[in-house]
């Protein structure tokens, strides 16, 4: 049985055609402003404002002032929003000829925004550029599809069309009857993505009831295929939302069921076009040296990879969640593997992240990682075989206040964030941690009231 059709109000009769100007938060949130076609001209004239503080709100839109001093203690002054028209995409759910578009925030003098994370992975980019290197990248996202009664049972609910008798049935790796009962929502957002342009290749149904993966293709724009990330994940939303359901990045939306991840692919060519990965059938030392690199800063960046609190519970032992700090070559259980080392397709396979992360500042630090690998020769240590524990001993944390602590403490984040961007992330991130810390649980209630 498929989903049934619901218009939302983006179809409503009153609305008109519009453009969407999109800024992406720290937290891969997008805001921003409707301009409706009569007015387009100042989008493209980059003479649409917000208040820069936009880009420094914490998960529940606070900008935090108090521990920032960003938004009113500054005046909160005004930043300009500088469309990238390279981004610039048809926006199928809204009435036709409505389109939208993502900015970078820059201050009023035109320089970008230290807070904006376009901005923050585009300077990374200018690294690889001044020793002449393009890296190339892809993305496969996981996500859950749920009822749309989440918001009056305080809970998700997998898709009635995946239940027997209200309950999961079953497991549904690569199961193509999983994906014809949700071939409505499927087809819808597969439509969405080719309005849009995106370069999404195959869907697969993973192993949690309702949850799929979509690949998209290799680009060799680094901030196009974050671009495509964050795109993918509204056109999601808004196919979930047509057939009277909900799409979730979260990581670990279920306690009993599989995390949701957001894997990355990366090789690197020259000016010349050649894959410098490329080990041409002998020992593929450089590879293995920008392993080293996203090996050694890993616990610095984990913060970027896992951003909240529910993150951490996706890192369990026995599940395709990576814990070791390892890596190894087709092995689908390390933090890094390598699908290939020989050949143009030669790469790394980042394999961390949850789906919740934030994609420009995910791939700012798996880039900045592997820049430690070009400029010096690192050793990863030896590769994890499957079957055999990884050598070495290290570890990912599991604690969401631990991973807040290393970033603000780390000299590799400062250099690629900024020292400016550290503090703001830290200090926000911290404040996020300690409220989690601080909440009495259901689970506190139900395991020690009646026995403590």
């Amino acid at each position: 049985m498929t989903q049934s059709i619901k218009a939302d109000d983006t179809h409503a009769a009153d609305t008109s055609a519009r453009v969407e100007l999109l800024l992406v938060g720290m937290n891969g949130d997008l805001r921003g402003k409707m301009i409706p076609l009569s007015a387009e001209k100042k989008v493209w004239a980059g003479e649409v404002r917000l208040p820069s503080s936009t880009q420094s709100l914490d998960i529940w839109g606070d900008d935090n002032d108090d521990l920032t001093g960003l938004s009113i203690s500054a005046g909160d002054p005004d930043g300009l929003c500088i469309p990238d028209k390279r981004s610039h995409a048809a926006m199928p759910w809204a009435p036709k000829g409505s389109s939208q578009v993502l900015a970078t925030m820059h201050e009023m003098n035109g320089q970008p925004s230290f807070m904006d994370p376009r901005a923050i992975l585009a300077k990374v980019l200018d690294r690889f550029a001044e020793r002449g290197l393009t890296p190339v990248v892809a993305t496969e996202l996981e996500f859950y599809v749920v009822e749309d009664d989440w918001r009056e049972t305080g809970k998700p609910m997998p898709p009635k069309a995946l239940n027997y008798r209200g309950e999961p049935n079953g497991f549904q790796l690569y199961d193509m009857t999983a994906a014809a009962s949700m071939e409505g929502f499927l087809s819808t957002l597969r439509g969405y993505a080719d309005a849009m342009g995106l370069p999404a290749d195959a869907t697969t149904a993973e192993f949690g009831p309702g949850q799929f993966e979509i690949n998209l293709l290799h680009r060799p724009d680094a901030l196009a295929a974050a671009d495509d990330c964050i795109y993918l994940k509204r056109a999601a939303d808004y196919a979930a939302r047509r057939h009277g359901l909900k799409s979730t990045c979260m990581a670990k939306p279920y306690m009993d069921q599989a995390g949701s991840g957001l894997h990355v692919h990366c090789s690197i060519l020259d000016r010349d076009g050649n894959n410098i990965l490329d080990a041409k059938g002998g020992d593929p030392v450089k590879l293995k040296s920008v392993v080293a690199g996203m090996l050694n800063t890993m616990r610095d960046a984990q913060l970027v990879f896992a951003p909240f609190a529910n993150s951490y519970r996706r890192f369990q032992p026995g599940s395709f969640a990576p814990v070791d700090i390892d890596w190894g070559f087709g092995h689908r259980g390390t933090a890094i593997r390598i699908p290939d080392k020989d050949g143009p397709a030669a790469r790394v396979e980042h394999r961390v992240a949850g789906a919740d992360v934030n994609p420009y500042l995910l791939l700012s630090a798996i880039l900045g990682g592997m820049l430690l690998g070009l400029d010096e020769t690192l050793d990863p240590g030896p590769a994890t075989e499957p079957g055999k524990d990884p050598v070495g001993g290290k570890r990912l944390t599991h604690d969401f206040l631990t991973a807040v602590e290393e970033f603000s403490a780390s000299p590799f984040i400062k250099d690629v964030f900024g020292e400016a961007y550290q503090d703001l992330y830290g200090v926000t991130k911290r404040k996020e941690a300690l409220l989690f810390l601080q909440t009495v649980s259901s689970f506190d209630y139900q395991t020690y009231l009646p026995r403590i």
